[in-house]
């Protein structure tokens, strides 16, 4: 596929700002948006009929684990990256337990050097907060913030005591990303549920107390602090009617569509294949998450995709790891919903893309406008295929959604106004940018 400097994309179902949509066209040049109309009559180096298709802003994926450095057995920024481009995954945010930690400026440099060399989408990566490395919290740049391990981890990381926490919360004004588990419940439930070989466990030891305990804690340092804060992955409906009560308008929150979609049911569908941190819950708690989604108490989507290859995860718990991959599907699986009438299409592009953009202060990205940058993707709300693992660019060779059948799947990816994926091929030439994070946005 050529690398072309003006690209012109005809008679596509644009998705608008304003969540209206339009059939016309799309002049970019020099990886910006230039002009969107109901026709262009100007000519550009390439040109893509795109009747049929719905044109969507780029996803911003703000909460991935890919692996790289240190673990590059499981996943690695090329091959993440791939999946990003083949999803419709235009940016990533990445976290930062990596071997070495993202704890400190150098290691920051070393994955955005990666990252330049090897990644097909836009990056930008998270610095780790430890009992440590305050300075380094207040200093590190460019990042979105500083990630908060409050339980479900060991090591520097784990970040499990209130005197910790305020450390943290009190000094400086950057964004902070919080795993809100409550790590002395963890260890409590460990014991009560010791022996157990049991998946199903796995959502009783880190229960819906532990998640609504941190969450709390959380809450209350920000209050105490004006500080921004944005709790990742929330998995209850426990915390989300906390939050539809307790929510400040400088905190935000996230939820991945494994939380809404899957619930404690799926052990003995897929096994360790639903093991996560924080766990599955309830069909219940999945009702209770898509109401705060749909009312706005919960900000947008992000997949926490953490994959482990199928070897780690066949031992048996628990010692079976936590996590899945999800950036493959997680457009497909949310656009399936709208057309199903759970929620709008316009609805899955804010939860994926702008509003992200907008959380994390990523200028000009999240819609389809003059002088935005041209991250897009085309997708075929029409066409519905099933879900193949081994068909995944991912590493890890799997996905939790195995053959589902969903629609809204990528069939052309752009990134900086660069075709990155087209009908199932990817220009792995193609580099995306480091993220800017302005503060004054």
């Amino acid at each position: 596929m050529p690398t072309t400097s003006s690209l012109l994309i005809r008679r596509a179902r644009i998705l608008l700002p304003d969540g209206e949509f339009l059939v016309g066209d799309v002049l970019i040049s020099d990886r910006k948006i230039v002009r969107v109309a109901p026709e262009i009559a100007e000519s550009a180096d390439r040109e893509i009929d795109a009747i049929g298709l719905t044109l969507l802003p780029g996803v911003i994926d703000p909460q991935v684990h890919f692996r790289e450095p240190g673990l590059e057995h499981k996943e690695d920024l090329f091959t993440a990256s791939c999946a990003c481009a083949k999803g419709g995954v235009t940016s990533f945010l990445e976290m930062p337990n990596t071997r070495p930690l993202t704890t400190t400026q150098a290691a920051l440099d070393d994955k955005l050097s990666r990252a330049a060399e090897k990644c097909l989408v836009n990056y930008g990566f998270f610095i780790g907060a430890t009992p440590e490395n305050l300075p380094d919290l207040l200093e590190a740049n460019p990042t979105p913030g500083i990630k908060v391990f409050m339980g479900s981890m060991h090591g520097q990381l784990l970040m499990d005591g209130e005197e910790n926490l305020e450390r943290v919360f009190s000094k400086g004004d950057r964004l902070i990303a919080v795993h809100a588990e409550d790590q002395t419940r963890i260890n409590q439930r460990r014991q009560e549920f010791a022996g157990s070989t049991d998946l199903a466990v796995h959502s009783q030891i880190q229960d819906n107390q532990a998640a609504l305990l941190a969450t709390q804690l959380a809450l209350k340092l920000s209050k105490k602090y004006q500080r921004r804060l944005h709790i990742l992955h929330l998995s209850t409906g426990d915390e989300a009617e906390f939050l539809r009560q307790e929510k400040p308008s400088w905190v935000t929150a996230e939820v991945t569509p494994q939380h809404l979609l899957l619930n404690t049911s799926a052990y003995e569908k897929i096994g360790s294949l639903a093991q996560m941190n924080p766990p599955l819950r309830e069909k219940s708690d999945n009702e209770i998450l898509w109401q705060a989604l749909l009312d706005g108490v919960i900000d947008f989507i992000a997949t926490d995709h953490a994959p482990h290859t199928l070897a780690e995860k066949a031992q048996e718990y628990p010692n079976s790891p936590s996590g899945m991959p999800g950036v493959e599907t997680s457009l497909p699986l949310m656009l399936t919903q709208a057309v199903e009438g759970r929620c709008t299409v316009a609805q899955v592009a804010n939860w994926m893309s702008a509003a992200v953009a907008k959380a994390y202060k990523i200028p000009k990205k999240g819609a389809i406008s003059p002088g935005f940058d041209a991250d897009l993707v085309l997708v075929d709300l029409d066409k519905y295929r099933p879900v193949v693992g081994a068909e995944m660019a991912s590493k890890c060779g799997w996905s939790s959604f195995e053959g589902w059948n969903l629609t809204g799947w990528p069939v052309i990816t752009v990134v900086g106004g660069k075709v990155v994926f087209e009908n199932g091929k990817l220009d792995t030439n193609v580099r995306g940018e480091a993220l800017r994070f302005d503060a004054d946005m």
